[in-house]
């Protein structure tokens, strides 16, 4: 019966936005031609009718029954319909607003001679913007999936470890981060992304998590293109939050957890060492840095990650290197118990799929939740770096946040 009561409430709220833009929708249509009018009239209603029957087969249906992606694309519409009606409402909301106050004041003064000008019925121009105002934040939309999604970017970035040893000065990683297989829905350009990474020819590769979204199966039909991943010194890898089938409801406990034995066994069936809570020693000239791996660890989400246990046996190592999915990881636990560790490796965030970084300047809303949400940070002698993702989640695109592979180079300080 809750259940029940919310959702009509939610498609309540729903109807109120689609009543209340549909006036501006009337006026401003109302010198147009039959043909047109009535296009833009009854076509109004069109995402409204999808909308709902979405929602309500999402509520009393099975939405698992569709593949990752799609679901992606049925929450972007429904999101993307109203958040561009919304806006639509603020330009229509200022008009009544205004009108509205002059209706006030005329109540009180008994006149409306008191203010300046006259009062008019809801401003044709007006309803015009507020129309044309829905067209800004689809495009948006669409422009972020059709171009945003695959954009990808190289980051090259410098770090100097003071304890690096030289037979280490001027190695290459290459990373990327939360791959998210079940949203992709254009393989070429996912294959372009990886072959990207391929030409810079790293030394190692680091992936720090979320392979996928809710379930294995999901990374199927990417197995061969994630495979072929290689590097002389190694492909490393670790689990995100999304990896463990969280956020899915499953029938038993014992299905969720051959869903992630399945995860852990796709890893190495692709050539990458996964890391559960261990580490690697890699060894040049006689010399070592040590390759930590931590499961899921954040403030705000699962913690199966034990630190202790991978950073157990790593003393004589010169460096150490985490790779631990979460960026909050870092100030919580790394940084205040763990010394020792010169750098962590994280992503999660993607950067929100959404900002504005241009050179001088950089913002996206994930900022007022994660205090390091990209880029390279160091406290001390330690640094984190947080990757903006590869793939994408919720909504299928990026907008001025796109897909990164970084190319690290490790110098002695």
């Amino acid at each position: 019966m809750r259940k029940m009561m919310t959702l009509l409430i939610f498609l309540l709220v729903f109807l109120l936005i689609d009543y209340y833009f549909f006036q501006g929708v009337l006026n401003a249509s109302k010198h147009w031609s039959p043909v047109w009018k009535n296009t833009l009239r009854f076509g109004f209603w069109i995402p409204t009718v999808l909308s709902f029957a979405a929602i309500i087969w999402w509520n009393f249906g099975n939405p698992y029954s569709i593949s990752a992606s799609t679901r992606n694309f049925v929450i972007t519409g429904i999101v993307a319909t109203y958040f561009s009606k919304v806006l639509g409402i603020l330009v229509l909301f200022t008009e009544d607003l205004y009108r509205g106050v002059r209706f006030v004041w005329s109540y009180f003064s008994g006149s409306s001679e008191s203010l300046p000008g006259t009062v008019i019925p809801r401003s044709e121009f007006l309803s015009k913007v507020a129309v044309a105002t829905t067209a800004l934040p689809l495009g948006a939309f669409a422009y972020g999936i059709i171009s945003g999604a695959h954009d990808y970017r190289i980051r090259r970035v410098v770090v100097n470890l003071k304890n690096l040893p030289k037979s280490f000065d001027g190695i290459r990683i290459g990373q990327i981060s939360d791959i998210h297989s079940g949203s992709f829905w254009n393989k070429v350009a996912v294959k372009g992304g990886v072959d990207m990474l391929l030409k810079e020819k790293p030394d190692m590769i680091f992936f720090t998590g979320d392979l996928v979204n809710n379930q294995t199966s999901e990374v199927r039909d990417y197995v061969p293109v994630f495979e072929k991943l290689k590097a002389p010194l190694g492909v490393f890898s670790i689990t995100g939050n999304h990896d463990y089938g969280d956020y899915k409801k499953w029938s038993s406990q014992e299905e969720k957890s051959a869903n992630f034995r399945d995860l852990v066994q796709v890893h190495k069936n692709m050539g990458y060492d996964i890391l559960l809570n261990e580490h690697r020693m890699i060894e040049q000239g006689g010399e070592k840095i040590a390759i930590l791996g931590n499961e899921n660890w954040g403030v705000r989400f699962s913690r199966y990650g034990k630190l202790n246990l991978a950073h157990q046996g790593t003393n004589e190592a010169a460096v150490k290197l985490l790779l631990s999915h979460d960026p909050t990881h870092w100030d919580a636990q790394v940084r205040p118990e763990f010394p020792d560790i010169d750098m962590m490796f994280a992503g999660h965030t993607h950067g929100f799929q959404f900002g504005v970084e241009i050179p001088g300047f950089k913002w996206s809303p994930v900022q007022y939740v994660y205090k390091q949400w990209s880029d390279l940070h160091r406290e001390g002698d330690q640094y984190l770096y947080v990757n903006r993702g590869f793939g994408y989640i919720g909504y299928p695109g990026r907008v001025g946040i796109p897909p990164e592979i970084t190319i690290f180079e490790l110098k002695r300080a």
